[in-house]
């Protein structure tokens, strides 16, 4: 029976249809490798599963990549044939990014590295890498010259932040106007008013206040929303009294029913489609209004550093960690410890005086077998006459070196 059931396996790989998939297999093995353009679109359709945020991030560190193949291979993209790229490639590229990006520059270079890491681990998949080339190889190399990973630095914020807020608050607002290019201004501001509101009241991510719909805040009636935010995470996020007020006043000012709460206004935008998601502001768009408040506030200052104050001021008023974890939206609170642990050294003092103990007051706690012996007056220290205080030690040790006197 055990005979029978060989032979029948036997047939079954001797069989057109296995010879045929064999043929196949060969056939896909020996497949030419692309040129680097093509390898990146092919990997960019592997990503279909990811967020938006990993595509987006991925991309712009394969752009770099680009950029490093261009400036120092000086080599097009789509003339390299990925089978050609060095072993070394990981290794230069970081060493590259750091001198145009700098040492400081450790979490930005990391990014770019990460999205080459990933692509260069899909090449490995596909037998697309150098003949005795593997992933583990590269990079093994490149944390070699890596050293250790870059850790989380303290924010460093400007307690001026609020003023940028402020700035936009009280520049002049355009009337109401039926010419296109004054209404367009109104709207604008009224739509940059409320962008600033909501990044300081919320602690949002540019990319997280990009997507927020009308619906999830009712146009500025509710106070509270639930949001879908990086690493495709849901969290509860609270809006303050003013931001509101802002939103409602922009968006009672548009005259639409556009899905997006913070959309364009230029001409350019073109024809609406659908619920008007073609409107919607980009996340780089977001940036770039606090940039141009920044500038006539005269800070220096970018998206992140609203929520880095969000956080910061949340910690020294009296929340914990854990609460400003889930208010971020951070995937570990390790991750928000590291940030801003430093923020908590108004608590950190308050238990140092409130827990510390003096030496008296740790030694009135003592046991009383273990309590210093109090002195009696017969062991009290007697103050030495004028004539015993000018028998010093040096007169002493001359006395006891003298030769004694012959009798």
């Amino acid at each position: 029976m055990v005979q029978q059931h060989y032979i029948l396996d036997i047939t079954y790989l001797t069989s057109p249809f296995w010879k045929h998939t064999i043929a196949d297999m060969s056939e896909t093995k020996s497949t030419p490798a692309p040129s680097l353009g093509e390898a990146i679109a092919a990997f960019k359709d592997t990503l279909s599963g990811k967020s938006p945020r990993t595509l987006s991030t991925y991309s712009t560190g394969l752009r770099r990549l680009c950029d490093y193949i261009t400036t120092v291979l000086k080599l097009k993209p789509d003339e390299v044939i990925v089978s050609d790229l060095p072993e070394s490639l990981l290794e230069d590229f970081y060493n590259w990014l750091v001198l145009e990006h700098g040492r400081e520059a450790r979490m930005t270079v990391g990014t770019y590295i990460a999205a080459t890491r990933a692509f260069t681990r899909y090449l490995d998949r596909r037998r697309w890498l150098p003949t005795g080339t593997s992933f583990e190889r590269m990079a093994g190399d490149l944390r070699a010259v890596q050293g250790r990973a870059p850790s989380y630095r303290t924010p460093r914020i400007d307690s001026r932040l609020p003023l940028i807020v402020l700035a936009a608050e009280q520049a002049d607002l355009p009337p109401p106007s039926e010419e296109h290019m004054k209404q367009q201004k109104r709207l604008e501001l009224l739509r940059d008013r409320a962008v600033l509101h909501t990044l300081f009241s919320t602690g949002l991510r540019r990319e997280e206040v990009s997507r927020l719909n009308r619906a999830d805040i009712a146009d500025g009636s509710k106070r509270q929303a639930l949001i879908t935010g990086k690493g495709d995470k849901e969290r509860v996020v609270f809006f303050g009294a003013e931001a509101l007020t802002a939103i409602k006043a922009y968006v009672s000012a548009r005259l639409d029913n556009y899905q997006p709460v913070f959309i364009r206004h230029d001409k350019g935008r073109g024809k609406a489609n659908r619920g008007g998601a073609n409107y919607r502001l980009s996340p780089n768009s977001i940036w770039s209004i606090v940039k141009q408040w920044a500038k006539v506030a005269g800070i220096e200052a970018s998206t992140h550093d609203f929520r880095h104050t969000k956080a910061s001021t949340l910690l020294n008023r009296g929340a914990q960690l854990s609460e400003v974890q889930d208010l971020l939206g951070h995937a570990s609170p390790e991750t928000t410890k590291k940030i801003y642990a430093h923020y908590t050294t108004s608590h950190l003092r308050e238990a140092f005086e409130r827990f510390s103990l003096s030496p008296s007051e740790a030694a009135a706690e003592l046991e009383p077998a273990h309590q210093p012996p109090s002195p009696i007056e017969g062991d009290l220290p007697v103050a030495a006459s004028e004539s015993e205080q000018a028998d010093t030690a040096p007169d002493r040790e001359q006395k006891a070196l003298a030769p004694a006197k012959e009798g």
